[in-house]
């Protein structure tokens, strides 16, 4: 019996269409569903990015197979996209010609390197190259 992967990860966020928008305009991510208090985009077909309105699921959400418990977030949080080496200066550019302010680069001891810039809600989100955990 074992976990295979990390399957969802959510950010909480203002306005679900907005960023919906920015992670499909910078990222090329797919939605696959969504309404007014979520959008569920599809990464590389491997994982699934929720966006969930701030406050929007502190309530029980009847579904029909069952019930969605509450949970919530608030803050800027973290996250990373894996690229490969070949990519990290096209994501450079790609990133200035979106508008996005690039707030950090890292060169890790392993050799990996990482972009930080933020979303419209603040999160702070990093482009990482192979070479920063001993697992990547």
């Amino acid at each position: 019996m074992n976990v295979t992967a990390v399957l969802e990860t959510s950010l909480y966020v203002d306005d679900v269409p907005r960023a919906g928008e920015f992670y499909h305009r910078l990222f090329g991510f797919d939605k696959l569903e969504g309404d007014d208090r979520f959008c569920a985009l599809n990464v590389v077909g491997k994982q699934v990015l929720l966006l969930f309105k701030k406050g929007g699921t502190r309530e029980p959400v009847l579904l029909p197979g069952g019930v969605l418990p509450p949970h919530d977030g608030s803050g800027t949080t973290h996250l990373a996209f894996s690229i490969p080496v070949e990519d990290f200066v096209r994501w450079e550019t790609r990133l200035a010609e979106h508008g996005v302010t690039i707030e950090s680069r890292v060169s890790w001891p392993r050799g990996g390197r990482s972009i930080y810039f933020r979303d419209p809600d603040g999160h702070l989100l990093e482009l990482i190259t192979p070479g920063c955990w001993a697992t990547y």
